[in-house]
């Protein structure tokens, strides 16, 4: 297949203009007919590898996919670009089933979307089908050694043994070395050429946060967004329905998600936040693997992921326009022992627990992180990605022995009895109930860093915690234990190097504007609000329309013919000829506003200057009353002038000095700016009077023509 009619293909059915890193190499390598599997990070443009081939081959397209909603978004999508396609699943009734089979039988769709629980639909026409390619998404679901399980995928490797000659593409977002050979073993596949894509995800920010108060740090964090959706991952279900509760409370559109909840429930929550009714989803884990909304703004980790595969995917579905996005992450040490406890229980436990502390390593990091994430998947960089926390604030180190000291004396004196917070509240002399119960006020190193606040304590003792002096036993109540270590820094003289706290401080009036710049009447809200009238009528997510990037760029553009809107990324002849005419009338009469809003303005603040001249205000204090400069004020009394006004001009230039100008005009032929003016008269007469002179000629001129 030439270059050239698979760059049609994707302009014409896709709207893109260029293939992203490494989809046309997987496309060509799909239609020579050899198995491939395909590592590429979500965002990375799986689909385009095996939607496009569909397209090109001659037979049907099997995509074999894990969730409903993901197959529904992908169907939606595809038939929005004009191209024929359906799923089949058990949501479905047995009318509905037949139909699509029928149809597929009849070749009346390139591509079918099947879950692996559901192949058996297929089982009994499979000798009547020509199937030209089988693709199988989220492929590390194979894999005992992948960080999704799932049992249903297992099954899929006697699809190579019945269909021998037809090309297998295996696709997933995230897959180590051990998972990408397990995924191969399992599918059968027969020499497989293998694509790893870069993992850099520029557009994604990459943070991470201790647990201090985080509902409050996510409140704020969300006020600042008030149009952007997001996704909070949860560890637990119970904390999705508190944290959801509490958004909830404070103004915030937000639905818990997790699979304790009905399936009517879990399917309505979904589809309002594919839709744009919900702005934020508190999940369990499960939620988003099968969603392809791109206009993610931003992901938050309530609690520490179990390992950075899941991670990785997770903060993935951020973003998947290419527009910036936002992701957090907040660490405590609860979740840490939580995350053991099921490692420890489950398959492999061995190789999840080595994840879970590479993950735990990376939250505790203090250079940067993205480098350390793309280390993880073999990618080598050597320059700092200068968007991540460590990156934008690098942290400071100094010598903290002294504090070490005292803390890991504290924990001493307490008997390593109790939990973090009792610890900060005895080195600062706190005099509280609890204190003063268990006489701990008499004790010797009661008070001794009551100079040092409570949140700067709790720092420290973290990265004391971190750096292996003490560690919590979360068995115990949450005691805070010495180890071996600590008696280095007690009795051996060990040094110890801390990092300066740096505490972020939440600006309410930094919210406050950036709520008001979030909505206020721009182009893109424009867009916005007309994507979102055209989807609710259709039935389809918003984004299938068009994306939050097309947005951006059709702002950025400004078409207003079908030329200039077909060059806009993400535009195709389908959707041009579908969507074009709204899109391109609403840019035009969004213009049309701003140039009437602008007029009114500037009608506006010159009838504010022309009522205080005729209250007999003077040029000088109207400047001043109304803050702008003295030459502001002159220009609009001469154009209030030309605009027929009956104002006085006479204090501010005389008939001499207006005749002397009208003669300057004709010898200078007319010119358009005041200097040649004010050269002509070697600066005798001030630009002031110039400007009065010219409005004075031109209002004459204009009643001499009618």
């Amino acid at each position: 297949m030439t270059n050239e009619v698979l760059h049609a293909k994707l302009k014409e059915n896709f709207g893109f203009e260029k293939f992203r890193p490494n989809q046309e190499t997987i496309i060509n390598t799909v239609l020579s007919g050899q198995d491939t599997l395909a590592i590429m990070p979500t965002g990375g443009g799986k689909s385009i590898c095996f939607q496009l081939p569909a397209l090109i081959l001659p037979g049907i397209t099997i995509v074999i996919s894990p969730l409903i909603a993901l197959m529904k978004d992908q169907v939606d999508s595809l038939k929005t670009n004009g191209i024929s396609a359906c799923y089949i699943n058990s949501s479905q009734s047995a009318e509905e089933q037949q139909f699509y089979i029928d149809n597929l039988k009849s070749n009346n769709f390139k591509l079918v979307y099947i879950a692996p629980e559901s192949l058996s639909y297929l089982d009994v026409i499979f000798n009547e089908l020509t199937i030209s390619l089988i693709a199988i998404d989220e492929a590390h679901c194979i894999s005992s050694w992948g960080h999704d399980f799932r049992p249903a995928y297992t099954n899929l490797g006697y699809l190579k043994n019945r269909f021998p000659s037809t090309p297998i593409l295996a696709l997933t977002a995230t897959a180590d070395k051990a998972t990408r050979s397990d995924i191969t073993k399992q599918l059968n596949l027969k020499n497989p050429k293998t694509f790893v894509a870069s993992f850099d995800r520029k557009n994604l920010s990459l943070e991470v946060r201790p647990a201090l108060d985080r509902v409050k740090q996510i409140i704020d964090f969300i006020e600042k967004k008030p149009n952007e959706s997001g996704i909070i991952y949860c560890l637990s279900r119970k904390t999705t329905e508190e944290l959801a509760e509490k958004l909830s409370k404070n103004g915030i559109q937000a639905k818990a998600y997790h699979a304790g909840l009905d399936n009517e429930t879990r399917a309505k929550t979904q589809d309002q936040f594919i839709n744009d009714d919900c702005q934020v989803v508190c999940a369990t884990i499960a939620f988003g693997m099968g969603i392809d909304k791109s206009n993610v703004r931003w992901v938050i980790h309530y609690n520490l992921p179990k390992n950075i595969e899941g991670y990785y995917q997770e903060i993935g579905r951020a973003g998947r326009d290419g527009l910036p996005a936002e992701t957090i992450m907040f660490e405590s040490y609860a979740d840490v022992i939580q995350l053991q406890k099921f490692a420890s229980e489950g398959l492999n436990s061995d190789v999840q627990l080595a994840k879970l502390d590479r993950m735990k390593q990376y939250a505790d990091a203090v250079s940067c992180r993205r480098k350390i994430l793309l280390s993880y998947f073999g990618e080598l960089v050597t320059e700092n990605c200068g968007n991540c926390d460590i990156c934008k604030n690098p942290p400071t180190f100094f010598d903290g022995t002294i504090l070490a000291q005292k803390a890991l004396s504290a924990i001493t004196r307490l008997q390593e009895s109790e939990p973090l917070a009792v610890i900060v509240d005895f080195l600062r002399g706190s005099r509280n109930a609890y204190i003063y119960e268990k006489n701990y006020q008499t004790l010797k190193t009661y008070g001794i860093g009551a100079d040092i606040s409570w949140y700067d304590w709790n720092q420290y003792l973290i990265q004391l915690i971190n750096l292996g002096y003490c560690e919590i036993a979360f068995h115990q109540h949450n005691k805070i234990l010495l180890t071996s270590f600590a008696k280095k820094v007690l009795f051996e003289g060990e040094k110890v190097k801390l990092t300066t706290v740096v505490k972020k401080v939440i600006d309410k009036n930094e919210i406050k504007q950036e709520k008001a710049k979030a909505i206020k009447n721009s182009l893109f809200e424009t867009l916005r609000k007309l994507r979102y009238e055209i989807a609710k009528e259709e039935e389809v997510p918003a984004y299938v329309i068009f994306s939050d990037a097309a947005l951006r760029q059709m702002e950025l553009l400004r078409p207003m013919n079908e030329d200039e809107f077909l060059a806009v990324e993400g535009v195709g002849k389908v959707k041009l000829e579908k969507y074009g005419s709204e899109f391109i009338n609403a840019i035009i009469q969004f213009h049309r506003n701003k140039s009437v809003i602008k007029k009114e303005k500037k009608d506006s603040t010159y009838k504010k200057t022309l009522e205080l001249f005729e209250n007999g205000i003077s040029v000088e204090e109207i400047a001043e009353r109304r803050n702008i400069s003295q030459t502001t004020v002159i220009s609009h009394l001469a154009k209030l002038y030309v605009d027929g006004y009956n104002l006085d001009l006479s204090q501010f230039v005389s008939e001499e000095e207006i005749e002397k100008i009208r003669n300057a005009q004709l010898k200078l032929e007319n010119p358009n700016a005041l200097k040649p003016y004010f050269d002509y008269f070697e600066e005798k007469i001030s630009y002031d009077k110039i400007r009065f002179g010219l409005a004075f000629i031109e209002r004459k001129n204009q009643s001499q023509q009618v």
